[in-house]
């Protein structure tokens, strides 16, 4: 069936009560809505009107720009919506593969969205090591990771007195939670968290529920999304789904992060594609592993064997900014509802 194609204009839609006040603040990363191409304040009234508490702008493209006139006219339009607002960047870190040395030094990166969140009033700058890719080269993960504090060491003052923390998300394979653990206490935790992303941990061969064992403590925000795993000729399958589409618990994971991160947003980010495989089969996998326990690798591996094989590849997807809308919004069906149980 083909799908409606997008509209300009932020459509109408059954409008929802906000979250009832309780031990989680339900929000949206924008990521989940990232072939719109709204203004900052389409994507406000669309979450408003969805009744989402918190919405994520991971990236600077979704803000529309980082002008002092612009970031006051967003902070003044959230809090008209009575919604809370959350900012971010990627790397600050020079040596990753997916640093933009164009943009500046990473210092100058990171006091600039320091700055930009102190005025959108934004309690945190969302930011990333690197990517999968980092895990393996001439640096290993913790090269990168050292290079990381060193940065975060030196803007430590303008967080501080921003009155902000910066929360590093484990993201795209880079950092599994011990990896991210250590980052958070070298950097200081007095001005550094975690981005807690759920989906993330599976494609670093770790179980999303240990990587919250680890993280709550140190959680500032997060990103949640469901997971299907499955057993591959390579070793495993793993496909980000829908909210309630995966095997991985994730009602139990959020069940568990309300009692763990009281207070904390938990935010959709959801996105759903193909599966990847992890070939951990293959003995040149683990060059990018070498210091991961067993005992966490057999966590992952229990999740993988109770998968089910899926289709390789997912229903063709004609327009994907409807479908990014049609996945979001049963998500946020799903996990509302799941919520009200808590």
């Amino acid at each position: 069936m083909r799908r409606q194609a997008l509209q300009t204009s932020v459509p109408a839609a059954q409008p929802l009560a906000p979250q009832p006040a309780g031990k989680v603040k339900f929000g949206v990363d924008l990521y989940s809505l990232r072939s719109l191409g709204w203004s900052p304040f389409q994507y406000l009234d669309y979450c408003a009107t969805w009744g989402v508490q918190v919405v994520h702008f991971s990236e600077t493209r979704f803000l529309g720009g980082l002008e002092e006139g612009h970031l006051k006219r967003v902070r003044a339009h959230a809090k008209k919506l009575g919604v809370e607002v959350e900012i971010g960047m990627l790397s600050i870190c020079p040596s990753s593969r997916i640093f933009q040395a164009s943009q500046g030094t990473a210092e100058e990166q990171l006091t600039g969205m320091i700055e930009a969140a102190r005025i959108v009033g934004s309690r945190i700058v969302r930011a990333v090591v690197g990517t999968i890719a980092d895990r393996t080269g001439p640096l290993p993960i913790e090269g990168h990771i050292q290079n990381a504090v060193k940065v975060l060491k030196a803007v430590r003052s303008r967080a501080v007195d921003a009155g902000l923390k910066i929360a590093i998300e484990n993201h795209a394979g880079d950092m599994q939670g011990r990896e991210l653990k250590m980052l958070i206490e070298e950097a200081g935790k007095d001005f550094v968290g975690a981005c807690l992303d759920a989906g993330n941990p599976l494609r670093a061969v770790e179980s999303p529920h240990l990587t919250l064992e680890i993280l709550a403590p140190y959680v500032v925000t997060s990103h949640v999304r469901d997971t299907a795993v499955w057993p591959s000729p390579e070793g495993a399958a793993v496909a980000w789904v829908r909210m309630g589409d995966g095997n991985i618990g994730i009602d139990d994971y959020v069940r568990r992060f309300a009692e763990c991160c009281p207070g904390r947003a938990l935010s959709l980010e959801i996105i759903v594609g193909p599966p990847r495989y992890l070939n951990y089969h293959d003995p040149k996998f683990w060059e990018g592993y070498r210091n991961m326990p067993a005992w966490e690798f057999a966590r992952f591996v229990a999740l993988v064997e109770k998968g089910t094989p899926r289709p390789p590849t997912p229903p063709v997807r004609e327009d994907a900014a409807a479908c990014e809308r049609e996945d979001l919004e049963a998500s946020i069906r799903y996990t509302r509802e799941l919520l009200r149980r808590i």
